[in-house]
């Protein structure tokens, strides 16, 4: 095991190396640049698409409502609540200025891939659509090889990131709070999931479209009640995320301290843990979206890396921040990470916050399963056709179980690993894309401003 582990942390390393995060600070800034900031010029516009009526015209599987909410199931994870905490823990609180660098950044990133996963999808044999990295690499660009290549790195991420990582942070957070066995936690979530999966994507898009705006708001809740009790040390708190973004984070208590490199490379790697800007695998349930156009999905789309990088991951950031939970220990002499950390958080500014984190984290992890086995069906389908579904299903389910008890560090580095693999080849298209994306955006917006000032357009 010991073996194991070292192989997965040299991977890790090796991946999320410099090359890699320029890779994707650069498609970030690119397609910012070559888009003209369509993140922040149509911000408001895309914030109204949310919740705008059907339009006319408009195919697909699942509201575009919905199809946000699926993709922030699968996004607002353990990303949100251990991935912030993991981190502070290893890069200091430098890392969440990178998360927010990144996630801006990769609004423009997750507008690209939803747009192409529309302009690009398929109708399967079952009636449904079908879209993502794979379908606009092989129809895109012509590079079948590619697209499978994604297709089998994804299949195993979402075994990993959508499924290991969550249920294992379920398990620890449910047995601290309550000391409920993990397997026990693991044999009544494996049955959960596999209740709601029979139902395919209407029913993930209902359950998300219910579950996540709940759940966000009771989490949030939650961390501004932290803040505004410690609101004397917010200042404090944004002070010492600046500075530490480019200095480094001297060493705290048990906290061995960080330097830039590493705020850096955690920074990037849990912002994209934690909105799948980078990934392309959210952009599968962009696809199943009802919609009249590519771009007008896509806009709705960036709004997630807004809502659970910007917003949900920094409430995070600086609950842990005021509370001064760094480099402390559990009552077990073991220094505190992962979820320990943001229980301890809350808990220690008042009673019951542990509560609202195990909750919180339940509910996201839950979703994030759900979201996933989504992803990971639909680039199994790829591979293997319609008929691998119900063995993945059932794969997925039961992995379920075991994902409970293994060692959380080792769930961790698969999930980077996995993810690390799955950017390059999406990268790539998206690079190799742009022009497409240039012209589909432009034409759009020809029509929203048509739509939004009709009165200089002679009607």
């Amino acid at each position: 095991m010991e073996i194991f582990e070292a192989s997965l942390i040299y991977l890790k390393d090796l991946i999320w190396s410099i090359p890699l995060l320029l890779l994707l600070f650069g498609t970030g800034v690119y397609l910012t640049y070559i888009l003209k900031g369509v993140q922040f010029r149509y911000l408001g516009y895309a914030f109204k698409q949310v919740v705008a009526p059907k339009r006319f015209g408009a195919k697909g599987d699942i509201t575009p409502f919905e199809s946000l909410m699926t993709s922030l199931a699968g996004a607002i994870g353990t990303g949100s609540i251990v991935g912030v905490s993991t981190a502070v823990a290893i890069g200091g609180f430098g890392a969440i200025f990178w998360m927010w660098v990144t996630a801006l950044l990769g609004m423009a990133t997750k507008y690209a891939e939803s747009l192409l996963a529309v302009k690009y999808r398929v109708v399967d044999k079952r009636g449904e659509m079908v879209g993502g990295p794979m379908e606009y690499i092989e129809r895109g660009i012509g590079w079948k090889w590619m697209a499978i290549v994604f297709s089998l790195f994804a299949s195993v991420a979402a075994i990993g990131t959508g499924n290991l990582v969550q249920i294992n942070s379920i398990a620890e957070a449910v047995e601290s709070v309550w000391g409920i066995n993990t397997w026990l936690t693991g044999i009544v979530v494996a049955i959960l999931v596999g209740l709601v999966l029979i139902g395919g994507v209407k029913a993930i898009g209902r359950f998300a479209g219910v579950l996540v705006p709940v759940m966000g708001a009771f989490y949030l809740l939650g961390g501004f009640v932290v803040l505004a009790l410690n609101f004397t040390l917010i200042p404090d708190a944004f002070k010492l995320i600046f500075s530490s973004a480019f200095t480094g984070q001297a060493a705290v208590g048990g906290f061995a301290g960080s330097t830039l490199l590493l705020a850096i490379q955690m920074g990037v790697s849990r912002s994209v843990f934690s909105n799948e800007a980078g990934l392309g695998i959210s952009s599968i349930s962009a696809a199943a979206a009802q919609t009249d156009s590519p771009a007008r999905q896509a806009m709705i789309s960036m709004t997630g890396a807004l809502l659970s990088t910007v917003i949900v991951c920094t409430v995070t950031g600086l609950v842990l921040a005021v509370t001064g939970v760094l480099g402390a220990y559990g009552n077990n002499g073991v220094m505190l990470k992962g979820a320990s950390m943001t229980l301890v958080a809350f808990e220690t500014s008042f009673y019951g916050g542990s509560y609202v984190v195990t909750i919180g984290l339940v509910l996201f992890a839950f979703s994030t399963i759900l979201a996933w086995a989504y992803y990971g069906e639909k680039c199994c389908e790829y591979l293997l056709g319609e008929r691998s579904i119900p063995i993945y299903r059932i794969l997925y389910s039961c992995v379920i179980i075991p994902g409970a008890a293994i060692k959380m560090e080792i769930v961790w580095l698969i999930a980077d690993v996995t993810n690390g693999l799955m950017v390059i080849p999406n990268l790539i298209a998206l690079i190799m894309l742009s022009s497409v994306i240039v012209k589909e955006t432009e034409a759009f917006l020809v029509s929203v401003e048509r739509e939004e000032h009709p009165s200089q357009n002679g009607e």
